[in-house]
C-alpha cells in the first residue's frame, strides 16, 4: 500500500506549519531567525533514525540520488564494477553508470532478488560494491549475501527503496550493509512526492552523503553558510522543508501502513497458496507486504487474471504491466549484450509472475474476490 493512498490532514497541518511558524522558509538552509530554527528535514532525519535505529540518515531529493550519493562515499570510482540484479528498477543501473561504474547483473532466485550463487561468479578483482535491491517488499538472502562480501571485503549498498519498513531478523532492510537508501516517491510505503534518504552506522559515510548532497558544503557551524568550508567537490541533491514535513506526517503512518498491508496480503496467501507457487519468503524475513506476487505459468490463465485485476480497478504493480522498466534484458542502452543473454533462466522466470498490489482503500472482500476467481481458473 502506497502512503499516498492515506496523505490528510496530519500532512496539511504539518506543511501549514511552515507559514504559520517557519514563515514560509522553504529551504533546507540557513535563514535561522527568520524560521524559528525550525529545520524539518532535520527533524525528518533524526525520526527515521530512531524508527530505523541507526546513527546516521541524511535525506536527499530522490531515492536514485541516493544511491549514486552511497556509492560515491563508499568510495566507487570510474571502471570499477558493482553487481545488482536482473530483477530491479532501472534507477539502480542508471546511478552506477553515472559514477563511471560498470554494472554487473546477477540472476535472480526464488525470492525474485539476489542469486548468491550467480553473485559468487560474478565477484571479480574490479568488484569495488554489491547492491542487493530488496525488490517489492521482500528481503534478498541476505545472511549469505553478507558472507560472501565478507569473505571477499565487498561493501554492501542495500537498495531498499521498494520495501520500506520491511524486515531480517528483527532488524530494518536498509540497516544491515555498510549503507542502505530508501525511496519516498509517490508510490512507495510511505511517501514525500519525491525523496529518499541514506542510512548509516559509520560517520565517515554519512559525512560524505552530506557535504555531497549539498554541493560541498561541510556546514560549519561557526560560519554562516555564505563563507562555509568546503573540501570535496558535490552536487545539489537536497530534500525540500515541504517534503521533510509531509515526511515527519508520513512516517507516524507506516506502522498503521505495514500492519494493513500484512492483513489483506494474508487474505490472498491463505486461499490461493495451494493451487499455486507464491514468492518465496526467506526465514526471518518480515516482508513490508506491499505487493502479492505468484507465478502462473499458463499465458492464457495469466491474461485472464490480469485482465479480471484491470476490470476490478485493481491491476498489477510492475509484473507484468512495467518490467521495461523494471528488468536488465530490456535494457540494451545500458548493458552489455552478453550480460543481457546470461539472465535468460532469470527473464523466463519473472515473466511467469503476477504482482497484485496491496491497497488500504480497497475493500478487503475485493481480495477474497481474486482469489476465488484465481482458484477457479
Amino acid at each position: 500500500m502506497p502512503g499516498n493512498e492515506i496523505i490528510g490532514k496530519e500532512e496539511l497541518n504539518e506543511l501549514k506549519k511552515i507559514f504559520t511558524v517557519s514563515n514560509g522558509v522553504l529551504f533546507a538552509h540557513a535563514f535561522d531567525k527568520r524560521r524559528k530554527r525550525i529545520f524539518r528535514i532535520r527533524i525528518f532525519e533524526k525520526k527515521l533514525a530512531n524508527f530505523f535505529r541507526t546513527d546516521f540518515v541524511q535525506c536527499v531529493s530522490s531515492g536514485t540520488a541516493a544511491i549514486k550519493i552511497a556509492l560515491k562515499a563508499i568510495g566507487v570510482k570510474p571502471g570499477d564494477e558493482v553487481i545488482t540484479q536482473g530483477f530491479n528498477f532501472i534507477a539502480t543501473i542508471e546511478a552506477i553508470l553515472d559514477v563511471g561504474a560498470v554494472p554487473i547483473i546477477t540472476n535472480i532466485d526464488d525470492t525474485l532478488n539476489m542469486c548468491p550463487k550467480d553473485l559468487k561468479k560474478k565477484i571479480s578483482s574490479k568488484t569495488k560494491a554489491v547492491i542487493p535491491v530488496h525488490m517489492l517488499g521482500f528481503s534478498a538472502d541476505m545472511e549469505k549475501i553478507k558472507q560472501i562480501c565478507k569473505k571477499k571485503k565487498i561493501p554492501i549498498l542495500e537498495d531498499n527503496c521498494e520495501s520500506v519498513g520491511a524486515k531480517f531478523k528483527n532488524k530494518f532492510l536498509g540497516t544491515l550493509g555498510d549503507v542502505g537508501v530508501l525511496s519516498f516517491d509517490f508510490g512507495k510505503n510511505i511517501t514525500t512526492g519525491e525523496g529518499g534518504a541514506i542510512l548509516t552506522n559509520k560517520q565517515k559515510i554519512f559525512k560524505y552523503s552530506r557535504e555531497y548532497h549539498d554541493h560541498g558544503h561541510e556546514l560549519n557551524p561557526k560560519l554562516p553558510r555564505g563563507l562555509d568550508t568546503v573540501k570535496i567537490f558535490g552536487f545539489n541533491y537536497r530534500m525540500t522543508e515541504m517534503q521533510g514535513a509531509i515526511g515527519i506526517a508520513q512516517l507516524k503512518k507506516l506502522n498503521f501502513i505495514l500492519k494493513e498491508n500484512k492483513f489483506r496480503y494474508k487474505i490472498l496467501e491463505n486461499l490461493i497458496f495451494e493451487k499455486f507457487k507464491i514468492r518465496k519468503k526467506i526465514k526471518f524475513n518480515e516482508p513490508s507486504y506491499d505487493t502479492f506476487m505468484f507465478e502462473v505459468d499458463n499465458f492464457r490463465k495469466k491474461k485472464k487474471i490480469i485482465n479480471f485485476l484491470k476490470k476490478n480497478n485493481i491491476g498489477t504493480k510492475n509484473v507484468p504491466d512495467a518490467l521495461k522498466w523494471h528488468f536488465a534484458t530490456y535494457w540494451k542502452h545500458a548493458i552489455k549484450k552478453s550480460q543481457i543473454n546470461s539472465l535468460d533462466k532469470s527473464a523466463k522466470k519473472i515473466h511467469n509472475y503476477i504482482a497484485i498490489p496491496i491497497l488500504i482503500k480497497k475493500n478487503i472482500n475485493i481480495y477474497k474476490k481474486i482469489a476465488n476467481y484465481i482458484n477457479k481458473i
